[in-house]
Formats: structure tokens, sequence, C-alpha cells
């Protein structure tokens, strides 16, 4: 894995203002944020994209996601929040290290703006059974 800005972060060789550490994950106030409060949770396992993160790091991250957006809540008064996590840089991932966007939302409309453009599935059913044959669990 490349030695991006997070491994930097992890590694101590950035600083960063952290806001939650364990021996798993890592959380911290993003540096250019889209509202106050806008926190980054990453896996200290070195994998760009969810799908080559391990069981165990998944599972500690997603401990770890609703204690720090309650967190987040209370500490800037957010009214709701979003969790934003891209994969690959077609998907808009920047740093190719997994991360989680906690992203406070606010009245006033500061946080994260989304549109959605839904789409319709030809063939759910084969769709599905594709998808089934693929599931590794």
């Amino acid at each position: 894995m490349a030695n991006t800005i997070f491994k930097k972060i992890i590694d101590g060789e950035i600083p960063c203002y952290k806001v939650y550490e364990d021996d798993r994950v890592l959380a911290f106030l993003d540096i250019h944020p889209l509202s106050p409060g806008h926190t980054l949770v990453i896996p200290k396992e070195p994998a760009e994209t969810l799908d080559a993160l391990s069981a165990d790091s998944a599972a500690a991250v997603g401990r770890v996601l609703p204690v720090v957006a309650r967190a987040i809540q209370r500490a800037t008064g957010a009214v709701a929040y979003n969790v934003l996590q891209n994969n690959g840089r077609i998907a808009h991932q920047e740093v190719l290290h997994v991360h989680f966007h906690i992203i406070p939302r606010f009245e006033d409309g500061l946080g994260l703006g989304i549109t959605w453009k839904a789409n319709e599935v030809n063939d759910p059913e084969g769709l599905l059974a594709r998808i089934l044959e693929h599931l590794d669990v």
C-alpha cells in the first residue's frame, strides 16, 4: 500500500486533531471540513478499499462509528449527519486508504450536498443470483 497521508498520520509523521484512537482505529478532524465537526474514521490496517479490509478491522470501525457520531452531534448541535465512504477513484476516493467521513448537518444547510440519480435494473433476479454466487460469508 502506498505511503498515504493517512498512513503518515497513523505513524505520527503528520499531526492531526485526534478525536478517538485504539489499537485498530483512528478518528480525527478533517482538515478541509464540509461542516464543523467533519471527522474521518480510518482503520489502522493498510487497505485501499472496504472490500480489501479484514473482518476484524471492519468490525472495529463499525463499533467506533456510532460512538464518534454521537459525540460529534452532541458537541456541535448537529441535527443530523451523513456517513460517507468511497471506494476507488471513480467513486471519488481521493486518499487510497479506507476512510469514513462523518459529516454533521445543520438547519442552515452546511454539510454534504447529494444528488441521487436512480435507475432501473433490467434483470433484478439475475443480478441477485450473480451477487449471491459471489457472497463469501
